[in-house]
């Protein structure tokens, strides 16, 4: 977008590119509103005001309070008005930014019922459409973002807005920014300087914030039992004993959160983290380690942590064992410990809670003399809150490097999965089950295959591709032939960069002639088919439709006999029994009065199977009726684990095992989904990839193992000393009774009946027997997912 370039850009500091900071000309504020919420913001006068309709068609409405709490658009230089009734509907919700907005207006004593507002685009706007406005006084400037829930068949998702303001009278310093807000009133909130540590006592319960303002700082962090502490003694974190508890490197949100101390007792547990890249490995930084690079007297944490608990007793340490976050370590192949830059950005935190009362120790890192700190120390601030806060376990997720921050998120339906689970995991920014507590990967395996399950799909992404130009936006951008995709018809494709590389695989669904909807793994493809609608001049808009569209699957053989119970549709449109592969209906549960839902007979496990679509207050209610109708043909709720067990045996494509950027969908097993005869129109990749066809190097094939061991992603594949293929995916099948695989295979070894060896340990001490066979190893004609069952 053009208008975003003039205001952002990366940071490029010795000629090397850094996204991950992104830099605002001086003076220059970054505000992003959501797509159906609001944001507020304190406007001096002589401030500019820039607002970015980011996917086009969204409305915008801007209120302005002066400081005695009068709204006057003019005061912006608008010479109408109209009511602010989208503004008032967000902030008579439960939308997480409406909160934050009413509170500000509260606290200033500001009435909206008596506002008027100045209205921006809507109908018609560009992707990257922008209007600017001169504040002439000082006040309060609320954006928002209105947008109504979007029916199952309408393609009016609303979508996010951006405000830029540039200060008249930016604040005067070295370019640092303040600590954002606290999430909380907080109990303490103390910023520490490069070269300083901090001591603080912290209750059961209560919330400890280590927040990484400028970015690319380390902060050694301890907590230790204040039972101990109170004796003489040190019963701290213990980096090792918490590593082999959790069994990961480090602990994150989610099922393994938690920190130990030697003796085994849980101190700390992690609630939010939004970096994800920490270190667990080396001491706080030492005496030692600066004398050794030739710094002696150059100040260090260890020092400043043992000045700090010297004030309480505790012996010093020459060393201290420390949780660095921020820190970013690695082991390489020769198992040594690098460093390099923090992944932090400005912002970043992680936030814990007590399990104890404990003793805590925060530093902001001195070191200058090499990457641990970007080579620039910089300040951290410690706040905590109280125990009676309530904060939702989060792992940031960013959809792109340089993309905003999202906390993750808990689809529509994950109540109604959590009252038989508490094993989620975080899968594209959402929590997931993983596996369910009374019944166990197997048990659902095989209720897939023998009965029915009903899973959450909610993370895959959805965007509305809408304008004249649609279908020729989807005609160069995927493989397939839209031309030939009817209206409530469904297809599987891939989409691809110019190398022939994979951007994401997902399918297309038609609604109407210019009117179609992606439903793929990734954001990432959505952006690309924004990029490339800007790129050719298209008359077309490519919106998310992510949060306006929750999805379960509903797999097995008895499916249908549970979904024709309950969906209804009108007379024109096909009922479920008429529902042929990969063909879609709209229609509602239980009758004309009942929720709007789209059901499409697509799946993603080799099965008999149907995908249903619905806003998300509507999931509930759709969740219960499929329960309830499915309990008499034994349906089970199905997790991640499950599900990677049954689409390894279908041979269906993961991103990141069986595909990448670097992969074509002819080495991904998909050359399928690349008709070069009958798609004669240009597409994205097409001469790579005709040339990558004629000329295969590489191919996705089945392997049967000897044994029990099931390999490992990335494990290679040797005849002899030679490298001939990598494991892309793995798992002892139940209902094959062997251990199959997935592998990328050199294409002058891909013939069935190929002997081969997979290697593990170093990929040559260790070998398992293999064969090449046909994949997919489970129902190679796809008879199950035709309904054709024995």
């Amino acid at each position: 977008m053009g208008i975003i370039q003039q205001f952002e850009r990366p940071m490029v500091r010795g000629g090397v590119l850094i996204p991950g900071l992104p830099v605002l000309p001086p003076g220059v504020e970054r505000h992003p509103v959501p797509g159906g919420g609001s944001r507020a913001v304190a406007i001096e006068a002589g401030d500019v005001i820039t607002v970015v309709d980011r996917a086009g068609l969204q409305l915008c409405e801007l209120v302005f309070f002066d400081p005695e709490g009068r709204s006057d658009p003019a005061r912006l230089g608008a010479s109408s008005s109209e009511e602010p009734t989208g503004t008032r509907d967000i902030l008579g919700s439960d939308e997480v930014s409406a909160r934050r907005v009413r509170n500000a207006l509260e606290k200033a004593g500001f009435d909206l019922a008596a506002a008027r507002c100045i209205r921006l685009f809507g109908e018609g706007s560009p992707a990257g459409n922008s209007v600017s406005f001169t504040a002439e006084g000082p006040g309060l400037l609320i954006v928002a973002a209105p947008g109504e829930a979007m029916a199952v068949d309408s393609q009016n998702a609303p979508t996010d807005l951006v405000l830029y303001v540039r200060r008249a009278r930016p604040a005067i310093g070295k370019g640092r920014r303040p600590p954002p807000d606290p999430l909380a009133d907080p109990l303490i909130d103390k910023n520490i300087l490069p070269g300083q540590a901090f001591v603080y006592e912290v209750k059961k319960g209560q919330y400890i914030q280590v927040l990484d303002v400028q970015g690319r700082e380390c902060s050694d962090f301890q907590a230790l039992d204040m039972r101990a502490v109170e004796q003489g003694r040190i019963a701290a974190i213990d980096p090792t004993t918490t590593r082999s508890l959790g069994g990961e490197l480090y602990p994150k949100p989610g099922m393994f959160a938690r920190y130990y101390s030697v003796d085994m007792q849980p101190l700390v547990e992690l609630v939010q983290d939004t970096c994800g890249r920490h270190d667990t490995f080396g001491l706080a930084c030492t005496a030692r380690y600066y004398e050794d690079l030739g710094y002696p007297g150059h100040v260090n944490c260890t020092d400043n942590i043992n000045r700090e608990l010297s004030h309480y007793g505790l012996p010093t340490q020459g060393g201290w064992p420390a949780i660095n976050f921020f820190f970013n370590t690695m082991v390489d192949d020769a198992n040594a410990i690098n460093m390099d830059d923090p992944w932090s950005r400005p912002g970043d935190y992680v936030l814990m809670r007590a399990l104890t009362d404990v003793l805590c120790v925060s530093t902001a890192c001195p070191c200058d003399v090499d990457p641990a700190n970007g080579w620039d120390p910089t300040d951290i601030q410690v706040r905590v809150y109280d125990h009676h806060e309530e904060f939702p376990r989060s792992i940031g997720f960013r959809m792109t490097v340089d993309a905003d921050l999202q906390p993750t998120k808990k689809t529509a339906f994950h109540e109604c999965f959590a009252q038989h689970t508490r094993d989620f995991v975080e899968y594209n920014g959402y929590w997931l089950p993983n596996r369910f507590t009374a019944h166990g990967t197997i048990a659902e395996y095989w209720a897939c295959r023998e009965k029915a399950v009903i899973m959450d799909l909610s993370p895959l992404r959805k965007y509305e591709i809408t304008g004249p130009d649609a279908e020729a936006l989807m005609q160069l951008c995927v493989t397939r032939n839209m031309k030939k995709l009817s209206v409530g018809q469904v297809v599987y494709t891939a989409m691809c960069y110019e190398h022939g590389g994979m951007v994401d695989d997902g399918t297309v669904f038609r609604l109407d002639q210019n009117n179609f909807r992606w439903v793929g793994g990734c954001g990432t493809s959505g952006l690309w088919l924004r990029e490339q609608a800007e790129k050719h001049g298209m008359n077309a808009w490519v919106r998310s439709s992510t949060d306006q569209l929750h999805n379960v699957a509903v797999q097995g053989p008895r499916s249908r006999d549970i979904l024709r119970q309950i969906i209804w549709t009108r007379p024109e449109r096909a009922t479920v029994d008429e529902l042929g592969v990969f063909r879609f209906t709209i229609g509602r549960i239980g009758d004309f009065h009942g929720p709007a839902v789209i059901v499409s007979r697509t799946g993603y496990t080799g099965e008999l199977g149907y995908e249903v679509f619905c806003h998300p207050n509507d999931a509930k209610a759709v969740f219960e009726a499929i329960w309830e109708a499915g309990q008499p043909y034994g349906l089970t709720p199905f997790g991640l684990a499950a599900l990677d067990m049954v689409r390894i045996e279908a041979g269906l494509v993961f991103a990141g095992y069986e595909f990448t950027d670097q992969t074509n969908p002819f080495e991904a097993g998909i050359g399928f989904t690349v008709p070069l005869k009958s798609k004669e129109d240009d597409f994205i990749g097409r001469t790579v990839l005709q040339e990558r066809n004629a000329h295969p190097t590489r191919k996705l094939v089945g392997l049967d193992l000897v044994g029990n061991e099931v390999p490992s992603r990335g494990d290679c594949v040797r005849i002899g000393r030679a490298q001939v293929g990598q494991i892309t995916s793995a798992v002892r099948s139940p209902i094959l009774g062997k251990v199959i695989a997935l592998c990328r295979m050199d294409a002058a070894h891909a013939e069935e009946g190929t002997q081969v060896e997979v290697g593990q340990l170093d990929g040559l001490q260790k070998r398992i027997p293999a064969v090449v066979v046909r994949s997919p190893h489970f129902d190679p004609t796809k008879e199950r997912v035709k309904g054709n069952y024995a």
